[in-house]
């Protein structure tokens, strides 16, 4: 039986990788990843040449029995997505759900993601919190926000630049203007920075200067 590799990849500077991680891709048999254009420049970055093939959202049921074929004829073979964990927001779950069915070994090595940053940089009670993901986008978005408004624990949600105003919106209607929140964007990049003040303000400041990036949003718990 073989062995499936779940790989975190940087999220922003190509050196936030493990020595382990690196050895696993050169070492596998074959790497799954999310965009073989993307992941391309990391692994020719580290000489790596192993053989890739996509694996996404859009194929993954189409192949996931492919792969377990392969896996359960002895070979080692390492999932990445496009920046950090695997199955954290990106493809993932499927296959290692499959894997643990059918007992083939899963490890899933520590590494990048952007949630762990954004939480502790906060400021925000990090002891215990809720990671959301992303809010949905139409159906059932009302819903959601009415649950998270109640909601104790700390919470963190990931947004793309294009909602990062409309979500600032929502989540001050329905949690209120002074609830506390952080927002994070291009973590480990070069032009990382944190905003960090009540929603009220963060929303104002968004308003006057343009979201670019990936963001990350830490909100008080109720």
């Amino acid at each position: 039986m073989g062995q499936l590799y779940i790989v975190p990849t940087p999220i922003g500077n190509l050196e936030d990788i493990s020595f382990r991680a690196v050895n696993i891709l050169k070492e596998a048999d074959q790497v799954l990843a999310e965009d073989t254009r993307v992941s391309g420049k990391l692994l020719k970055h580290y000489a790596i040449a192993t053989p890739m093939r996509s694996y996404h959202q859009h194929n993954e049921h189409r192949i996931v029995d492919q792969i377990i074929a392969r896996l359960q004829g002895g070979e080692v073979i390492a999932l990445i997505s496009d920046a950090g964990t695997p199955g954290i927001s990106d493809p993932g779950y499927l296959i290692v759900r499959e894997c643990v069915a059918r007992k083939i070994n899963v490890i899933c090595l520590p590494g990048a993601t952007a949630l762990i940053p954004a939480i502790v940089q906060s400021g925000i009670p990090s002891d215990r919190f809720v990671f959301e993901g992303f809010l949905p986008v139409k159906k059932g978005r009302k819903k959601k926000l009415t649950a998270l408004a109640e909601e104790e624990r700390t919470l963190v949600i990931y947004e793309s630049p294009y909602r990062v105003l409309k979500t600032l919106q929502d989540l001050k209607e329905y949690l209120g203007q002074d609830r506390s929140i952080s927002v994070s964007r291009e973590i480990s990049k070069k032009f990382e920075s944190t905003v960090n003040g009540k929603l009220a303000e963060v929303l104002e400041y968004f308003e006057h200067k343009k979201p670019k990036g990936e963001f990350v949003f830490v909100v008080a718990g109720k």
